[in-house]
């Protein structure tokens, strides 16, 4: 590396740090070659499951270059947004209490994509005004393989539960891309550091990865609860226990994150009100009062109905017979989806009896022929 080129990314380095990033790294923009076979066998086994878009923008994720064929190096970064020690702040620490709620650490806070983007919009004005070149900055809602660049430029590599995992950083940090039409000496990929350990396999609670390396979103209690329209497949309700959004075992089972840094971005550092919350307050939520308890978050975009399905499931899996009363309330909810996680939680947490005499009379008015299955059942 000449000696310019160092300065550049040395300036750059320090750019990053003083607007909160934790790695900053290089890849060439041709530094994934096998990626899109990787992906096509992917979208051929149905993995993707409903996430339609994956399939539609296969041909321009497939590289960088075929998303943009002027760029000529990828700047990957990453930003930390760990949970700090606080026994209660633990990943986990909702499954010990079933009458709260598990929300993914990510989801704690404000919506990362507003964080990070404008960052990488700062740091590629930045390298403009250094270096010249134009630029495109990418957080996750571009079809860009973050993941398999940031392994190329040494960030990380994907481990067999699929995300990145760090020797520094663990893996709860997000990951932002700069694609550039400059030519920057690439930093050197990262190796696979797994070795034998299954950790992350083994603690899947529905059994979601087919093989080391091998994600069936299908099977995933993060897909499940963000991406997935419709009610819950009843082979997997059960094993969600109290997740409402996301799920974040296989992260937490890491041992590399042994090295994992708390979120030092104030935005990024957990709310209190989003850290295990209880679900009787949560089965409470109108559009209105959804709306303005995750206003900034990333949980408003899967909207109060999805939102309060999962809750539901939730609460029929807490075992808590005074949450009966605040399910039997959204039993008459206008959202059929809804409606249908009422009846099951409500069938978990009934008396027989109770069941019975409420089955009937619902099943004398209700026209919707899910709900009328989930009574059925």
């Amino acid at each position: 590396m000449d000696t310019r080129a160092r300065k550049l990314l040395t300036a750059l380095e320090q750019k990053a740090e003083t607007l909160g990033f934790a790695g900053l790294r290089v890849a060439a923009a041709d530094s994934i070659p096998g990626a899109d076979e990787r992906l096509r066998t992917f979208l051929e086994r149905g993995y993707h499951g409903t996430m339609g878009w994956m399939q539609e923008t296969e041909d321009r994720r497939a590289s960088p270059r075929a998303l943009w064929p002027e760029v000529r190096s990828v700047l990957m970064l990453a930003m930390n947004y760990g949970p700090d020690d606080a026994p209660e702040n633990h990943p986990l620490a909702h499954l010990d209490n079933p009458e709260t709620a598990g929300i993914s650490v990510y989801a704690r806070h404000r919506d990362y994509h507003d964080v990070i983007k404008g960052r990488l919009k700062e740091l590629a004005s930045f390298l403009v005004s250094r270096a010249g070149g134009d630029v495109k900055v990418f957080v996750d809602t571009a079809p860009v393989m973050e993941k398999p660049l940031a392994q190329a430029a040494g960030l990380g590599w994907q481990g067999k539960h699929t995300n990145l995992v760090s020797r520094e950083l663990g893996s709860w940090f997000f990951l932002g891309s700069i694609f550039t039409t400059l030519e920057l000496p690439p930093s050197g990929q990262e190796q696979d550091h797994c070795g034998r350990c299954r950790a992350c396999l083994d603690c899947c609670p529905t059994d979601a990865f087919p093989a080391p390396y091998q994600l069936d979103a299908r099977r995933c209690i993060s897909y499940l609860t963000i991406e997935h329209k419709g009610p819950i497949p009843l082979e997997f309700r059960k094993a969600m226990g109290n997740r409402i959004y996301g799920c974040d075992d296989c992260l937490a089972a890491c041992p590399w994150n042994k090295f994992a840094q708390s979120a030092c971005e104030v935005k990024l550092i957990a709310r209190r009100d989003l850290t295990n919350p209880d679900l009787t307050d949560l089965l409470d939520l109108d559009d209105a009062s959804f709306r303005n308890l995750f206003s900034g978050s990333p949980i408003k975009r899967i909207g109060r109905n999805r939102f309060l399905r999962n809750v539901l499931i939730a609460a029929g899996n807490s075992g808590q017979p005074h949450l009966l009363a605040k399910v039997e309330a959204i039993l008459g909810d206008p959202d059929p989806d809804v409606r249908g996680a009422a009846v099951w939680a409500y069938r978990q947490l009934a008396h027989e009896e109770d069941w019975t005499a409420r089955k009937d009379a619902a099943l004398s008015l209700e026209t919707d022929d899910q709900v009328r299955n989930e009574w059925l059942q």
